[in-house]
């Protein structure tokens, strides 16, 4: 069993990876856990001890199949815990993250598997990331960054790969939640910001909030 601080090891690992068998280098996780480079570097060679990693010197880690499946559970259970939080408890998007942070280490698979089942299965959490199923699948989602859409398309917001607090903030100010739908109309040859048509109200955002918003078409 991993202790809180492994756990959080390991779905740094996995968040940053953009696939499975991708090193990460330890400069990198240490910026995503806000700590010193030298603890991750001591933190690696545990986890590669216990066979959850694969640790190379200066190239950095990668999870071995134990490893991604322990991450896996990790997400899961943060997700559907975001999802309760919502949906029972009345947080807003923007509050549940770090709540969902400390609940995510409770180890009862019965707890979980109750969880899921009382939630309805749900298969996104309230930032419209998957949720992966017991088996750790996750279902198969189409959806574009909305700097990707030409002027005149069309679509609904379905998830954003921001989730700070002061940004989930600014979307719900401006309407920009999930099941938003939106119109491009203009995008700016100067800046690449966005002007937007929601409910018939023109907005417009920047290009690093557009990059952050995902759209199914």
């Amino acid at each position: 069993m991993q202790s809180f601080t492994e756990e959080n090891y390991l779905k740094a690992i996995y968040h940053l990876a953009e696939q499975p068998e991708q090193y990460v280098q330890t400069n990198a996780i240490a910026d995503r856990l806000q700590t010193k480079a030298a603890s991750v570097t001591d933190m690696m060679k545990k986890l590669a001890d216990k066979g959850l990693i694969d640790y190379v010197r200066y190239t950095g880690a990668r999870l071995t199949p134990a490893g991604h499946q322990t991450a896996v559970d990790i997400v899961r259970k943060h997700r559907l815990w975001e999802v309760f939080l919502v949906e029972t408890l009345n947080f807003k998007w923007d509050e549940v993250h770090d709540v969902a942070e400390e609940l995510e280490h409770i180890s009862s698979v019965l707890l979980i598997e109750r969880l899921d089942e009382f939630l309805g299965f749900p298969r996104t959490d309230p930032h419209g990331d998957p949720i992966p199923d017991k088996h750790g699948k996750f279902e198969k989602r189409s959806f574009v960054k909305l700097t990707k859409l030409e002027p005149g398309s069309s679509g609904t917001v379905t998830g954003v790969s921001e989730h700070s607090t002061p940004f989930l903030k600014h979307l719900e100010k401006l309407g920009l939640t999930l099941g938003a739908g939106i119109t491009v109309n203009e995008i700016s040859e100067f800046d690449g910001s966005v002007e937007l048509l929601l409910e018939n109200k023109k907005i417009n955002i920047s290009r690093d909030v557009a990059k952050h918003i995902l759209i199914n078409t």
